[in-house]
């Protein structure tokens, strides 16, 4: 049954690797090389966002031969918003890590 109080958030999104149409959600500039599951559980802690369920041993609907992961958050804003504030955190840590 489907879950209306939380939302999924899939690894793919924020890979800049992917295009767009293979699920990639931000643009490039707000994206980073192949992200890991524990950068996505950080960046989201970071944004003030508490997981309460991951999976590491998924496979996104768009690219089904390639494993995957997802974090599960609460329903507080809109996708887009949360999308947006993950990705901010993904970039500026993977900055943070390059110097």
């Amino acid at each position: 049954m489907k879950d209306y109080e939380h939302i999924v958030i899939w690894l793919d999104y924020f890979n800049k690797t992917l295009p767009k149409k293979m699920g990639r959600k931000v643009s490039r500039e707000k994206s980073v090389f192949d992200p890991s599951l524990k950068e996505l559980i950080d960046a989201a802690k970071a944004a003030g966002l508490q997981p309460s369920e991951t999976n590491d041993q998924v496979r996104f609907p768009r690219r089904p031969f390639v494993r995957s992961g997802y974090i599960v958050l609460p329903k507080g804003q809109p996708k887009s918003k949360i999308i947006s504030m993950i990705s901010e955190k993904l970039v500026s840590k993977r900055a943070k890590q390059s110097k």
